[in-house]
C-alpha cells in the first residue's frame, strides 16, 4: 500500500509539471500538486524505507 502512495504522489508531481509548463490549465494542476506533496509527506511521516 506504501508503495501505491509513492507512485501515486509522483504520478501527480509528473501530470503537475506537464500542465504547468505545457498547458497552464490552471487551480486544478495546482491541486494535484498538493495531493502529491501530502502523499510523499506521509510516506516520510510514517517512516517506512522506499524499495
Amino acid at each position: 500500500m506504501g508503495n501505491l502512495l509513492y507512485i501515486i504522489a509522483v504520478i501527480l508531481i509528473i501530470g503537475w509539471a506537464i500542465g504547468f509548463f505545457a498547458f497552464n490549465i490552471g487551480a486544478i494542476i495546482h491541486i494535484l500538486l498538493v495531493i502529491a506533496i501530502i502523499a510523499i509527506l506521509l510516506r516520510v511521516i510514517q517512516g517506512k524505507k522506499i524499495i
